[in-house]
């Protein structure tokens, strides 16, 4: 019943649907490219309908990630990068733990110790998440002052450990890698909303290839088996 709701409508067949968009979250490919390669398999679909499934279940598949993922350990490394909306750059915050498990993200039109503060919120939330012990900065003024007005709040331990250098925080810096290629691929995203989707999608795809779910993820092969066991698809 839960595949026939999400696929409701449709003109094609789910698993053609969640090719598409594995392929586009995961790969430097354009809609147009996607097009193309349907078209090789027989298929023609307009690319403004692939980018309506990705708009659709990017984020669908984000959320559905979220519930197999394994916990993180307590030793969080914390940046944040760039990326272009409607021709102007926003920043996503992104953190790691020190086994470069993603933790969460977050996307802000602003650079600030309130931007920071939503982002620890956020990535305090999920169940697969441990409180840090140690949080790992660069020389951003704006995290020791978030981390401070949390504890204040009890909605972070006293006891934890602030580390601010600039060059210690490769880790997360090196995670950004995939994010970073992939937007760029995309010349720039057209609103703030279709960014945050598009990038719940894109953040889930380095998720299940860090082997942070539960099941192993070995190839590609058992990658798309278990997108579609999540939405529901016999393997």
């Amino acid at each position: 019943m839960e595949k026939e709701s999400l696929f409701k409508w449709k003109h094609y067949q789910p698993d053609i649907i969640l090719l598409t968009v594995r392929w586009y979250l995961r790969y430097n490919l354009s809609f147009r490219d996607l097009v193309e390669l349907m078209e090789g398999r027989g298929l023609s679909i307009a690319h403004t309908i692939i980018m309506s499934w990705v708009h659709q279940y990017g984020p669908e598949l984000g959320e559905r990630v979220r519930r197999h993922l394994k916990l993180t350990n307590d030793s969080w490394r914390v940046d944040e990068t760039y990326v272009k909306v409607k021709v102007k750059w926003v920043y996503l915050y992104r953190a790691v733990d020190s086994e470069r498990n993603t933790i969460d993200f977050y996307l802000s039109k602003t650079r600030d110790h309130q931007a920071a503060k939503r982002f620890f919120k956020k990535a305090l939330r999920p169940f697969y998440v441990l409180n840090p012990r140690v949080i790992t900065v660069d020389k951003n003024p704006a995290y020791p002052i978030a981390i401070e007005e949390l504890k204040k709040e009890k909605k972070m331990r006293v006891c934890i450990q602030i580390r601010q250098g600039k060059y210690i925080n490769n880790i997360v810096e090196q995670d950004h890698r995939f994010i970073k290629k992939r937007v760029r691929a995309m010349l720039g995203l057209k609103s703030f909303r279709t960014a945050k989707n598009i990038l719940s999608g894109i953040e889930a795809m380095p998720m299940i290839k860090k082997k942070q779910v539960h099941q192993g993820m070995k190839s590609a092969q058992n990658q798309k088996e278990f997108i579609h066991k999540l939405f529901g698809l016999a393997s």
